[in-house]
C-alpha cells in the first residue's frame, strides 16, 4: 500500500471515481484513476500516465491529481483551483495551513511524450508571509524554502500578473539572499502587477496554472516545439501534487537508478537532498542514498518492481517525508550502462519475466565486444595524434618504442609500451606480445600486425596515415608532428584513434551474467564457433571463452621469434644435405609444438594448416643474411609480389620434404597425446590450392607421412584431409577439389584479396577509405564479407562441393569469422562453423545466436522432441 493510500483513507483506496471530480465543469483525475476513466497519455500526459502505472503496481506515490490536456485551462478558474486544493488535501490527509502536519502544493506540466522545453515546476504554492517562518521552523532549513518560493513567485509575476521580466530581473540582481528575493518580488508585484500576490492557496494555484500555460504559449516555447517537430497546438496536462513538509532530518528528495553502473547489480545509486525539492539543487550538496533516514529497502523494492514491469533498468525521482519514500516519477533508462543491461536481462530470464531467447537478443554482439575489451574514457579535450584502421579492439596507453628489442627491454622492467613500426614482420612478434598495443603505418585489418594483435588480444591500429619512423633519431613523425621514443600515447583499437599523452582506460571485465547469456546463446545457434590459434596458450584462452575447437592452426606462426632461423635454414639451405638436416630440426620443433597444442585442444576438432606464408615474411632483409652466399640465395628468392608468389602448396611442391616433415611431426604428436587418453579430431589442411592436381599431390605427401608414422609407432592416426578455398579458381573448381577433400575451410582474407585484386596490406589505407567516402563501399571487404562477389564464390563453392560430397564439412577461418554480419551470411549458407581470433569468440557465439532463424530453431526443437518419443 502506498503512503498516499495510508494517509488518504478508504475513499482514495476504493478505486471508484471521487464524487467531487464528477461535478459539472470539473475534470480532476487523482493519480491511479486515469485508466479507470479510459484516459491515456494523450489526455493524462506522460507524467500522469506514469503515475497511473505506479499506483497500479502498488508502489508508493506522492498524492496528487491530473487535469487532462483538454481541460488544463480550467485549472486557472477559481472554482476548479479550489476543488483541486480540496481534493489534494483529502488525498494527502493533510491541510494547507495545519501547523502540525503542514502541506504545500506543487504544479507541473507534461506532454503526451517526454519532450524538451516544458515549463518549470512551480512549488511551494500555499506559502504566505504569515506562515513562512513556521514552515521554516518545521523544516529547519529556511533558505531552501525561500529559494523555491522566490522562483515560483518570479514566474507567476511575469506570466500571470503582467510584471515585466526585465523589471523583475533588474530587481533581483542586487538581492542574492533568498528571503530578500521573496520580499522584493512580492513588493514588485504589489506595485507593478495586475493584482498583489494572493495568500489564498487556491488563488495561487489558479495563477500558477495560467502562468504555466502562458509560458507554454510564449515565443520561446513555440520555437522549441518547432525544433522538435511537434504540433504548434500541442496541449499540456497539468499535475497538482502534495508537497508534505517535514523536518530536514527526516525529509527530502532525490533521484536514483536501479543498478550499479560498474557491477550491473541491483543496487540503488543516486543522491539524496534534504529540505524542499528544488529543480536544480546546489552542486555537491547531495548525500549518498544510504543516509536515507528510512533506509533504502522500500526504494529497492520499488525499483525491482519497476524493472520487472518495464523490463529495463529504471530511474526514479522520489520524496521522503517522515522517513517514508514516495515516488514522483519513474521511467526506463534511455541509455543504461551496458553491465546493467546484461545483468538485468539474465535476472529477468531467471525470474521467468523474460524468455531466455529474448534475453539473449537484448545483448548484441557489439555489446559483447565492448564488455570484453578496455575502452578509453574520453572527455572531449584529448589531443588527437593520428587516425588509422581499427585493426584489433581494445584500448591501452604506453610509452612509444620503435623496435621489438626495446619493447622487450622496457616491458621486462614493468613499463607499459606501445610498439610503433612502419610494418611488422614475424621477427617482431616477441616485442608485439610484450607491448600493450601496436601501431603501424602500413597494412590493413588483415595484415601481419592486425592478425597477431587480435590473436594475442592486444589493441592495434594499422595504416596510420603519415607515420614515418626514424630509428637513428629515435623519433616517429605523424605528418608535421614528431613524437620521441618514450613519449606516452593512448590508442583505441576499436575506432583507430591515437592520442598524445596518458588517458584513462576503463578496465575490461564483463559481469558473470554475460557468461550465462552466452551459454543460452549456445543453445540457440546452429553455427559452430572455433578459434584461430597457433599455440597451446592461445587454445587455452579460446576454450575459456567458449571456443568449440581450433578452426585454423597456422603452422608458420610457430616459426616466429626465436624459431625463425629454423625455417630460414630450410629455405636457404646450400645443398640437399643441409636442407635435410634443417628439416629434421624443424620436425623436432614442430613435434614439440603440436604435442602441446593437441593436448590443450583435448577431444575437440583441430584444423592444422600446413605451411603457408609469403616468403618475404621469412627471408632476411637485405644486408641481414649470415654471409654473402646466403645473401645471394635470399636475393634469388625475393619476389616482386610475394603474396602471389612462392607460398602455400606451391612451396611444398618445390620443397618436397617440407609437408611430409610437418605431417610426420603432427601425426607423431597425435599418437603421443592419444597415449594419454586424449583423442583430438584431427584435420589436416592444404593451403592456397587452385588446381585439383596440386591438392592430389599434397594429399599424397600427407598420406605417406601417416603411413610412415603408423609403420614406426603402430598407431594409425584418424584424420580428415581438406583444403583452404582462398583462390577464385579453387571456388569455381570446388566440385573437382571435393573429390580429394573431406572438408573445405574458406580463407576469406586471401579470397577477398584475390577476388577484388586488392592488396590487403596496402589498399585499405589508400583506396578503401576513399571508396567508402564516395559510397562505393559501405565497409571494408576485409572486415565485412562482400556478399555479392566473394560471398557469391563461397556460395557457389559450397553448392558444387556438396553436389560431389554431400557430407563435406564447410567452415570459414578468415577474419570475417568474427564479424556479426559476415557470420549471419555464413549461417544463411548453411556452413558448419566459423573460426576467428580468440578474443572474438564470445562475439561470434552471440552473433551466431542472433543469426539463427527462428523457424530453424523451432524445427530443431520439434525434431528433438520427436526423436525423444
Amino acid at each position: 500500500m502506498s503512503v498516499a493510500d495510508r494517509e488518504a483513507g478508504p475513499l482514495a483506496q476504493s478505486g471508484a471515481p471521487l464524487a467531487l471530480s464528477e461535478a459539472p465543469g470539473l475534470v480532476l483525475v487523482p493519480y491511479g484513476q486515469g485508466r479507470i476513466r479510459g484516459l491515456d497519455a494523450d489526455e493524462l500526459g506522460a507524467h500522469g500516465a506514469a503515475m497511473d502505472r505506479l499506483v497500479a503496481l502498488g508502489l508508493p506515490v506522492v498524492p496528487g491529481l491530473t487535469v487532462p490536456a483538454g481541460a488544463s485551462a480550467s485549472l486557472g478558474e477559481p472554482d476548479t483551483a479550489q476543488a483541486a486544493v480540496d481534493l489534494v488535501e483529502q488525498l494527502a490527509g493533510r491541510r494547507i495551513g495545519d501547523a502540525g502536519r503542514p502541506l504545500l502544493l506543487r504544479l507541473s506540466a507534461s506532454a503526451p511524450t517526454e519532450i524538451a522545453g516544458l515549463p518549470p515546476d512551480l512549488a511551494c504554492l500555499g506559502v504566505t508571509s504569515a506562515n513562512a517562518d513556521d514552515l521554516c521552523a518545521v523544516i529547519g532549513r529556511g533558505e531552501a524554502l525561500h529559494e523555491v518560493w522566490a522562483a515560483t513567485v518570479r514566474l507567476i509575476a511575469e506570466y500571470a500578473l503582467d510584471v515585466s521580466g526585465a523589471v523583475l530581473d533588474d530587481a533581483l540582481l542586487d538581492t542574492p539572499e533568498p528571503r530578500a528575493r521573496v520580499e522584493a518580488l512580492l513588493s514588485l508585484v504589489a506595485r507593478h502587477g495586475s493584482r498583489p500576490f494572493p495568500d489564498d492557496p487556491a488563488q495561487q494555484l489558479a495563477l500558477a496554472a495560467r502562468a504555466l500555460l502562458a509560458r507554454w504559449d510564449s515565443p520561446r516555447a513555440r520555437r522549441s516545439r518547432r525544433a522538435q517537430r511537434l504540433p504548434a497546438d500541442l496541449a499540456l496536462a497539468l499535475h497538482v501534487q502534495a508537497l508534505r513538509i517535514g523536518p530536514a532530518d527526516h525529509s527530502g528528495y532525490g533521484t536514483a537508478v536501479s543498478r550499479d553502473p560498474e557491477t550491473g547489480r541491483l543496487s540503488p545509486q543516486g543522491s539524496f537532498f534534504r529540505g524542499v525539492r528544488r529543480s536544480a539543487p546546489p552542486p555537491h550538496t547531495g548525500e549518498p542514498l544510504d543516509r536515507l533516514a528510512g533506509g533504502t529497502a522500500l526504494l529497492e523494492h520499488s525499483l525491482l518492481t519497476l524493472e520487472r514491469h518495464l523490463r529495463a533498468p529504471v530511474s526514479v525521482d522520489f520524496e521522503v517525508r517522515d522517513d517514508e519514500i514516495s515516488l514522483l516519477a519513474a521511467s526506463a533508462q534511455l541509455r543504461p550502462p551496458l553491465r546493467a543491461a546484461v545483468c538485468l536481462a539474465a535476472d529477468l530470464a531467471r525470474d521467468g519475466a523474460l524468455g531466455r531467447e529474448e534475453a539473449v537478443r537484448r545483448i548484441t554482439p557489439a555489446h559483447v565486444q565492448e564488455l570484453l575489451h578496455p575502452q578509453l574514457r574520453l572527455t572531449g579535450g584529448e589531443d588527437l595524434l593520428v587516425t588509422g584502421l581499427p585493426a584489433s579492439p581494445g584500448a591501452a596507453t604506453g610509452a612509444v618504442v620503435l623496435s621489438s628489442e626495446r619493447a622487450l627491454e622496457l616491458a621486462a622492467d614493468g613499463t607499459q609500451v606501445v610498439l610503433v613500426a612502419a610494418e611488422t614482420t614475424p621477427a617482431d612478434v616477441p616485442g608485439m606480445l610484450a607491448s600493450a598495443a601496436v601501431l603501424t603505418g602500413s597494412g590493413g585489418i588483415a595484415s601481419h600486425a592486425a592478425v597477431v594483435a587480435r590473436g594475442a588480444g592486444k589493441p592495434a591500429v594499422c595504416g596510420a596515415e603519415g607515420l614515418r619512423v626514424d630509428l637513428a633519431a629515435g623519433t616517429v613523425r605523424f605528418g608535421d608532428r614528431v613524437v620521441r621514443e618514450g613519449d606516452p600515447v593512448s590508442l583505441d583499437g576499436r575506432t583507430g584513434a591515437v592520442y598524445m599523452g596518458t588517458l584513462s582506460v576503463s578496465v575490461a571485465g564483463p559481469p558473470p551474467e554475460l557468461s550465462t547469456l552466452l551459454q543460452w546463446a549456445d543453445g540457440m545457434r546452429r553455427l559452430g564457433v572455433r578459434v584461430n590459434a597457433d599455440t597451446a596458450a592461445e587454445v587455452g584462452t579460446a576454450l575459456a571463452l567458449g571456443a568449440e575447437g581450433v578452426g585454423l592452426c597456422r603452422t608458420e606462426h610457430q616459426f616466429l621469434g626465436e624459431r625463425l632461423p629454423l625455417i630460414r635454414r630450410v629455405l636457404l639451405a646450400a645443398d640437399p644435405a643441409a636442407r635435410d638436416e634443417a628439416l629434421l630440426e624443424l620436425e623436432r620443433a614442430q613435434h614439440e609444438d603440436f604435442r602441446a597444442l593437441l593436448a590443450a585442444v583435448g577431444n575437440r576438432p583441430v584444423t592444422v594448416r600446413l605451411l603457408d606464408a609469403p616468403l618475404h615474411e621469412f627471408l632476411p632483409a637485405p644486408g641481414q643474411a649470415l654471409d654473402a652466399a646466403e645473401e645471394q640465395r635470399a636475393a634469388a628468392l625475393r619476389e616482386a609480389n610475394p603474396m602471389l608468389g612462392l607460398r602455400g602448396v606451391r612451396l611444398a611442391l618445390l620443397h618436397e620434404r617440407l609437408y611430409p616433415a610437418q605431417a610426420e611431426a603432427l601425426f607423431t604428436a597425435w599418437a603421443d597425446v592419444a597415449a594419454t587418453g586424449v583423442r583430438p579430431e584431427l584435420e589436416v589442411m592444404i593451403p592456397l590450392v587452385s588446381m585439383p592436381e596440386e591438392l592430389a599431390a599434397a594429399a599424397a605427401y600427407v598420406r605417406g607421412a601417416a603411413d610412415a608414422v603408423a609403420a614406426r609407432t603402430g598407431v594409425e592416426v584418424p584424420y580428415r584431409l581438406g583444403t583452404m578455398i582462398e583462390t577464385p579458381r579453387a571456388a569455381l573448381l570446388a566440385g573437382e577439389l571435393a573429390e580429394h577433400a573431406e572438408f573445405f575451410s574458406f580463407g576469406t582474407n586471401d579470397l577477398t584479396q584475390l577476388t577484388y585484386g586488392f592488396s590487403r596490406d596496402d589498399v585499405e589505407r589508400q583506396v578503401l577509405a576513399s571508396y567508402q567516402e564516395r559510397g562505393f563501399l559501405t565497409a571494408s571487404p576485409f572486415a565485412r564479407l562482400d556478399p555479392h562477389g566473394v560471398g557469391a564464390l563461397v556460395a557457389l563453392a559450397a553448392e558444387r562441393a556438396r553436389s560431389v560430397r554431400p557430407g563435406i564439412k564447410l567452415g570459414v577461418c578468415g577474419e570475417h569469422g568474427g564479424d556479426p554480419e559476415s557470420i549471419a551470411f555464413c549461417d544463411g549458407l548453411g556452413l558448419d562453423y566459423v573460426s576467428c581470433s580468440a578474443h572474438r569468440v564470445p562475439v561470434a557465439r552471440m552473433a551466431a545466436a542472433h543469426s539463427a532463424p527462428r523457424e530453424r530453431r523451432d524445427e530443431e526443437r520439434h525434431d528433438e522432441s520427436g526423436s525423444a518419443r
